[in-house]
């Protein structure tokens, strides 16, 4: 049997679509599994033990008939008996036209296993991918596991009790961040229980991982040199996290890490929120009223 899923991003979306991949791979144990998935989480996707190809959406635009065409014959020579689409997008459905007889699982019109109706989108994204793959025959999905992606850290030579810090978010929903100022403080306490803040984020966060370590002697700024992987390496050695809600904390929560989530009126944790026994959620309507205290109170004592 030949299965493709479709999970094309953003970060935390694609983290929580790993339950229901590994759920894919229990179910279809002798199937040949293709993942199709955006640039961003080929490296991700590959060392997934879910998937037997992984292929790169390249996303043409609905108004580029020669990509379009190219991606359709890839779909259709790709002779998928079943497509279980975890992206549910009106793109990833627009799939469901180009791939012919497949059963589809998702929210496409004409889907042989299709997942519609309005409550759907007021369920958190884990409980609306296992009740989509409830009504595809899968029964049992797991909790995001992400320990296969750790990568060895040993050359950024961390050490002793690390508090990882992810003070970013994405560029244009600047209502979504703690303030840096919070982030810095917060750093300076830790340092005081003799934790070492580390500072987890892409170039576009340098900017605070540099105000962070100079407000705090003791903080690593490693903004711009992590893989997806080495950032779960780290969650796997570190004691606590701190972030935004945003996809880095995402994968150290699915690590295992015990991590506080602070969110703003701007998303709604009931919705996207990663789960687990150890995640802590703090929401204000807005950040900046969230005290540095009330963060701190989170963090492991001692």
């Amino acid at each position: 049997m030949r299965i493709l899923v479709i999970k094309l991003g953003a970060l935390g979306d694609f983290v929580q679509a790993l339950g229901p991949a590994a759920a894919i791979r229990a179910h279809h144990g002798d199937a040949e599994i293709t993942l199709l998935t955006t640039a961003p989480y080929l490296e991700l996707a590959r060392a997934a033990p879910y998937f037997d190809r992984v292929w790169v959406d390249e996303r043409p635009g609905f108004f580029a008939p020669l990509g379009l065409l190219q991606l359709r014959r890839r779909l259709r020579e790709g002779h998928f008996d079943r497509v279980y689409d975890l992206q549910t997008s009106t793109r990833s459905s627009f799939y469901h036209l180009l791939i012919g007889r497949a059963q589809w699982s998702g929210i496409a019109r004409g889907a042989s296993h299709r997942h519609g109706g309005a409550a759907r989108d007021r369920m958190h994204t884990l409980d609306r991918q296992a009740e989509q793959l409830r009504l595809a025959g899968i029964t049992s999905v797991p909790a995001p596991d992400i320990a296969w992606a750790a990568r060895d850290i040993a050359h950024f030579g961390p050490s002793g009790r690390l508090l990882l810090l992810v003070p970013g978010g994405a560029p244009h929903r600047p209502e979504k961040r703690w303030p840096v100022d919070h982030f810095a403080a917060l750093a300076v306490l830790a340092s005081r229980r003799r934790m070492t803040p580390v500072v987890i984020g892409g170039t576009a966060e340098a900017t605070l991982g540099a105000v962070i370590a100079e407000r705090c002697s003791t903080a690593r700024d490693l903004t711009g040199r992590t893989s997806f992987g080495e950032i779960v390496g780290l969650a796997r050695m570190a004691q606590h996290a701190v972030g935004n809600d945003t996809g880095p904390m995402h994968l150290i929560a699915a690590a295992g890490c015990a991590s506080t989530v602070l969110y703003s009126a701007a998303s709604d944790p009931a919705l996207t929120a990663p789960r687990g026994a150890a995640v802590t959620i703090l929401r204000r309507a807005t950040l900046d009223s969230l005290a540095v205290e009330e963060v701190a109170a989170t963090l492991p004592v001692g």
